[in-house]
């Protein structure tokens, strides 16, 4: 008898170890699934090193648990090997290969999930699919189990989530954040409240490891990582209940058979695939198809340096032309223009424009009750009815797109709206930019017609401070490592005034050079992106500035990271047809010389602007000239503190 028992408990040892196993095409990167006790863990390897140890799957719902007394049922692999372009992202022709691991499990009630894993080079992706539970076809989650448990000694790269209903007008949570540097894991998060995605992790000599979600609709919540806990390490939370004004629940409604979005992990022992990801766009589909073919380009916007006050006709006429100098696509008329200039006004103006080769984007507020936020248009964008009769009238005076601001938070109700603001505007011909929102899960693949969030402490915070003036350095050699390496980001504006007024005299400088403002235009990604421009700028700028704000594109090709560290410094080239920019910038406060690796530029002749040392940032003065870079591709430049270069073609 007792060896019997013996042998039984070895055997339900041998259970309870089993693991699957998924690795990456090249086979460096490695997701192993284990069962234990009823609960099911995964852990991630990269060249062998762990990269997240152990963690927590499985969610509860109203129906049943699925994050304990589960067994495992079934499992199946298969190999994704497939192809796709898009318009409006990083990258315009996407090869994903991956493998896969579709593992079934069953609850103490027999009820049923799979976990869908998907694992390509240096991504990893996993969602829980549930089919219909007998006659059952819908159900609430209430929370999940998922857990990210990363290494002792890891730093962090990431942003608090807020407090609910705070801030200006009552409109947080809107992402815009401070971000941490090489933080510890123990650190609180700010409000307590948890971090918003996407969360970059430095795991020490191992590498890096990028943590957010993508695929996010209508149909869950927007999600975002708990404080940490050294037992569990990060979770998945859902909305807080005061969001959104308290109203709609912080659940999330599921029509069954049906997935949950996709949480994603970019993993790598140095940082060029967090920079190159497009796990966001790989493992999402179109949820419909583009009424007509969107256009990248620039955009003017008046009210970052002249506010309120120039939303007037004569004053968006003065930015209209200034579009129009450059060759810029189309001009952003801001807030009130409703009260300001009127809708007769607006349609005036509309024709102007139009008249210059420009065309309008219009400001909205998203709705009326989830915050204080008093600019005009209001109750427009909340309702069917009022959206496709405003979307209509649009449409008739030739308006190209929107921007909607102040959001309630991400409730469902709430991600619904956006889903829905999308589909309409896509009907119209209309793109749309969010501010004062979540983060873009997905959306540039999705929703053809969508082109970036604010959901990034942007650059209004610039003009208003001259503490987030200091900070803008600092941010924008971040972001490009997490914020804009997951979704394009409507930073909103390469600011070219050096101080902070509508004369250019008055107020906080700026606090980076011009070739930083330059080099942003590159980094920064977004396919309609804002060139802050003012009308004294055009007399101001000197003709090699002015020429490569003339030419920088939106849209582009091919994305490589070159070189960097978030925080501190970064260079990234992409390419847009056959020209590449290549685009640095530094926020040390000590020159940096760079050795750069640039193939695709070698044996070419280049135009190269950087900044002449200066003892104080607004003093710097552009530098320019022609080279030729090297056989081997090589180019050495030195990028002065809060300074850039730009490399890019002999004709801008």
């Amino acid at each position: 008898m007792r060896q019997l028992l013996s042998m039984v408990m070895a055997l339900a040892a041998c259970v309870s170890a089993f693991a699957l196993e998924v690795a990456s095409p090249d086979g460096r990167l490695t997701v192993t699934v284990t069962d234990d006790g009823g609960r099911v863990f995964y852990s991630v390897a990269y060249d062998g090193r762990t990269m997240i140890e152990r963690s927590a799957l499985g969610l509860r719902a109203d129906i049943g648990d699925f994050s304990m007394g589960l067994t495992q049922t079934g499992h199946s692999s298969a190999k994704i090997d497939t192809a796709y372009t898009m318009a409006n992202a990083k990258a315009s022709v996407i090869h994903y290969r991956a493998n896969t691991l579709d593992v079934d499990y069953e609850n103490a009630r027999r009820q049923r999930m799979t976990i869908n894993f998907r694992v390509s080079d240096n991504d990893v992706a996993f969602r829980y699919s549930f089919p219909m539970q007998g006659d059952t076809a819908c159900m609430v989650v209430e929370s999940e189990a998922t857990a990210f448990r990363l290494p002792d000694g890891t730093t962090t790269f990431i942003s608090p989530q807020s407090d609910p209903m705070i801030g200006w007008k009552r409109t947080k949570p809107s992402y815009e954040e401070l971000f941490s540097a090489d933080a510890p894991m123990t650190a609180r998060s700010q409000y307590g409240r948890g971090y918003t995605f996407p969360c970059l992790f430095h795991v020490g000599d191992s590498g890096w490891v990028l943590v957010s979600e993508t695929g996010t609709t209508g149909g869950y919540v927007g999600c975002h990582l708990s404080d940490y806990d050294p037992a569990s390490g990060y979770t998945v939370a859902f909305p807080m209940q005061g969001e959104a004004n308290g109203v709609g629940t912080t659940t999330a409604g599921m029509a069954l058979p049906g997935s949950t979005p996709w949480r994603t992990l970019t993993v790598a022992d140095n940082l060029r695939p967090i920079v190159e990801t497009t796990v966001a766009y790989d493992v999402v589909a179109p949820q419909y198809a583009a009424s007509e073919k969107y256009r990248p380009g620039r955009y003017t916007w008046s009210w970052l340096v002249w506010q309120d006050n120039s939303i007037n006709y004569k004053d968006q006429v003065a930015f209209i032309d200034v579009a129009a100098a450059m060759g810029y696509e189309y001009c952003l008329v801001d807030g009130c223009w409703d009260t300001n200039i009127g809708r007769d006004g607006i349609a005036r103006l509309s024709d102007y424009a139009r008249s210059k080769g420009v065309s309008l984007l219009l400001w909205y507020n998203s709705n009326g009750f989830e915050n204080d936020a008093p600019q005009t248009p209001k109750h427009r964008m909340a309702t069917v009815s009022a959206r496709r009769r405003e979307m209509q009238w649009m449409k008739s005076i030739g308006v190209k797109g929107i921007k909607v601001d102040f959001f309630g938070g991400d409730k469902q109700h709430t991600m619904q709206l956006y889903e829905d603001i999308l589909t309409d505007a896509n009907d119209f011909g209309l793109q749309v930019i969010f501010h004062g929102c979540t983060l873009p899960r997905g959306w540039e693949r999705m929703y053809p017609n969508f082109v970036a969030s604010e959901a990034v402490l942007a650059s209004e915070n610039v003009y208003f401070s001259d503490t987030h003036a200091r900070r803008e350095a600092f941010d924008l050699t971040l972001h490009p490592f997490c914020r804009n390496a997951v979704a394009a980001m409507d930073w909103g504006g390469t600011i070219m005034n050096s101080r902070m007024s509508r004369d250019n005299k008055r107020r906080h400088p700026r606090h980076t050079t011009d070739v930083f403002e330059l080099a942003a235009a590159i980094v920064n990604q977004s396919s309609i992106q804002c060139i802050a421009l003012q009308p004294n700028n055009l007399a101001e700028l000197s003709a090699p500035v002015l020429d490569f704000l003339r030419g920088v594109p939106s849209a582009w090709d091919e994305t490589r990271f070159i070189d960097g560290y978030p925080g501190r410094h970064v260079v990234i080239a992409r390419r847009s047809g056959n020209r590449w920019y290549v685009a640095a910038m530094n926020a040390t406060d000590k020159p940096l010389s760079l050795t750069l690796n640039l193939p695709m530029l070698a044996g070419k002749s280049v135009r190269v602007l950087s900044d002449k040392p200066a003892k104080t940032e607004i003093e710097a003065e552009t530098l320019f000239k022609e080279t030729k870079v090297g056989a081997g591709g090589k180019q050495k430049v030195t990028i002065q503190p809060n300074g850039g270069v730009v490399i890019g073609p002999t004709t801008f």
